[in-house]
């Protein structure tokens, strides 16, 4: 019995034999307040531009559309300014976010809407309740891990004073 452990242990390292720990992501989502959704990426990413600003930073959005394992659709809009790769006004999908691609694989958590999921971002430090989650966009891989928080860019809390 003992031989077949020490075969098989090596097994778990190797991508495909492990396996998010949905669970443990979805009670952390939980934990900070927030609701938790995981699936497929089946549309985008795509710029969405805004008239509204704050100290002169438009409030842009990246949407995308995520099939949960039940087979609901769900649109994401994730603020852009709290991407790691922002960059001031600039009118496109801003890295890391460009880079989700339909296949890819996410975990988020934030704010339910009607039809989808907002607030998928950092809460800035400020404690977190159900209408503002320190929430979060992961991109799962092949081997069905979490990476890290692709919106955790604390940049621009200052434009939302405490």
């Amino acid at each position: 019995m003992m031989r077949m452990y020490l075969f098989l242990a090596p097994l778990l390292l190797l991508p495909g034999f492990a396996r998010a720990d949905q669970a443990a992501d979805a009670a952390q989502c939980q934990q900070a307040a927030g609701s938790f959704l995981a699936g497929t990426v089946t549309k985008g990413p795509t710029f969405k531009g805004s008239n509204e600003r704050i100290q002169g930073v438009f409030l842009s959005h990246t949407h995308l559309t995520l099939q949960a394992d039940d087979g609901t659709s769900y649109d994401v809009a994730i603020d852009n300014v709290f991407a790691n790769g922002y960059q001031r006004n600039k009118a496109a999908v801003p890295a890391p976010l460009n880079s989700i691609k339909v296949g890819d694989k996410l975990e988020v958590c934030g704010q339910p809407f009607p039809g989808g999921i907002h607030w998928v971002h950092t809460d800035c430090g400020v404690t977190p309740t159900a209408d503002k989650p320190n929430g979060f966009v992961r991109t799962v891989d092949a081997g069905g891990m979490a990476g890290d928080n692709l919106e955790a860019n604390q940049t621009w809390c200052k434009l939302w004073p405490n």
